[in-house]
């Protein structure tokens, strides 16, 4: 059984999203290839490493819902299962225009405006499965509540596991890890170009993705698919 399971939204594998964002990551999560990094001019491969290695290990993707243990007498099948129940009844709808932004310290490919069809994708995805998440343990709660929560996001800790869901959400696909603001402006000015043709073509979401963490720390792997209706 795999440590931790995500819902998570992936682009199509033949839109040019999903090969741009890969691309800058340097790894396919649903094929397992390693691609070599072509970091921007300037950048050593290093620092692109630095910049890339946690939203790498995640994977390219837009969080539904945020990692999670399974609940003590639930599998991985169940959870199969109930996501392909869930996918059935949702309908496709398109994504408004996404762009390269800072986000609390780090770039990420968000959308232009607030985008309430993913917003509430998002917040179904959280309560419909939240009968399938442990508890998180009391040394992530702590984690987290260092990192200085608002009373909302607090709620949500105790609530739904996680601090940054429901009105808290921000939907985003991760870039970079932090960095600071002198570096943040340029990159981001960088990415927006390279990522651009990508960003120009129309987007579509018309499923949801099943993501695993196989063992602690490991990257996570793309496994399953869901379309929509």
């Amino acid at each position: 059984m795999a440590y931790r399971y995500a819902i998570y939204w992936a682009p199509p594998r033949d839109h040019p999203l999903w090969r741009e964002g890969c691309a800058w990551l340097g790894r396919d999560p649903e094929t397992g290839e390693r691609i070599d990094p072509n970091p921007p001019d300037g950048m050593t491969e290093e620092r692109h490493a630095t910049l890339t290695s946690e939203p790498a290990r995640y994977g390219w993707h837009g969080t539904l819902k945020p990692p999670f243990r399974l609940a003590g007498g639930e599998s991985e099948a169940a959870l199969d299962g109930a996501i392909r129940a869930f996918a059935t009844a949702q309908a496709p709808f398109e994504v408004g225009r996404l762009v390269v932004r800072p986000l609390s310290g780090f770039l990420a490919v968000v959308p232009a405006e607030r985008s309430p069809p993913l917003d509430a994708l998002a917040a179904a995805c959280v309560s419909t499965f939240d009968a399938f998440r442990a508890p998180p343990d009391p040394g992530e709660i702590a984690r987290r509540q260092r990192a200085g929560l608002t009373p909302a996001q607090q709620a949500n800790l105790a609530r739904w596991g996680y601090p940054y869901v429901m009105d808290e959400f921000r939907f985003h696909l991760t870039l970079t890890g932090r960095l600071p603001m002198d570096e943040a402006v340029p990159l981001g000015e960088v990415l927006a170009g390279r990522f651009a043709g990508a960003l120009a073509e129309p987007i579509r979401v018309e499923e949801v993705a099943l993501y695993v963490e196989p063992a602690p720390g490991a990257p996570f792997i793309l496994r399953r698919r869901y379309r929509f209706g």
